[in-house]
């Protein structure tokens, strides 16, 4: 009976995700996570800080689901990016990027822009709710504001944007898929 129970507890702890299973995420991913905090922090800067922070974080944890690390990735990349960019946003206006400021400009870097341009609160309710699919309810915990204020600033966001970018497809999560909207 003992030697049973002690196979259950070993086959419970291999479905946590280890170290491994985080790289494998971090380096399958890169581009699109990158992308994401991006598209919430508008500066090149602030958007490796929250994905290194992320990575850190991810390498600290030991107690996600296998099944749950690239949601938790996510999750922790839009966390740091609401603690980069609302304190800073009290005090000053941040500093604003292009996405590919100085290269040559590829297909969806300007609908990238367009969302980069968006006020903080609206750009981070566009990205969460339209893009990766938060609920209203989510994004109002995470964001520490009501949700009437998030259905505010997700119709502004979606007033202020240019069309294809307004009329991303509702089946694909990802924030990736901005970059292959067609200019």
């Amino acid at each position: 009976m003992y030697r049973r129970e002690e196979q259950k507890t070993a086959d419970f702890r291999a479905d946590y995700a280890s170290h491994a299973d985080f790289c494998k995420v971090l380096e399958q991913e890169m581009k699109a996570l990158y992308l994401l905090s991006f598209l919430l922090t508008a500066n090149h800067h602030q958007a490796e800080q929250c994905f290194a922070a992320a990575a850190e974080q991810a390498l600290q944890e030991e107690s996600v689901f296998k099944e749950w690390a690239r949601s938790w990735i996510k999750r922790r990349l839009i966390e740091n990016a609401i603690g980069i960019v609302f304190p800073a946003s009290a005090g000053s206006s941040g500093k604003w990027d292009f996405w590919s400021a100085g290269q040559h400009k590829a297909g969806g870097d300007d609908e990238i822009d367009a969302v980069t341009q968006l006020p903080p609160l609206e750009r981070f309710v566009f990205v969460m709710s339209i893009l990766e699919r938060y609920s209203v309810w989510d994004c109002s915990l995470l964001l520490g504001c009501g949700t009437k204020n998030v259905l505010k600033a997700r119709m502004r966001a979606l007033r202020r944007l240019p069309g294809p970018v307004a009329r991303i497809p509702r089946g694909e999560p990802r924030a990736s898929r901005l970059a292959e909207i067609p200019a």
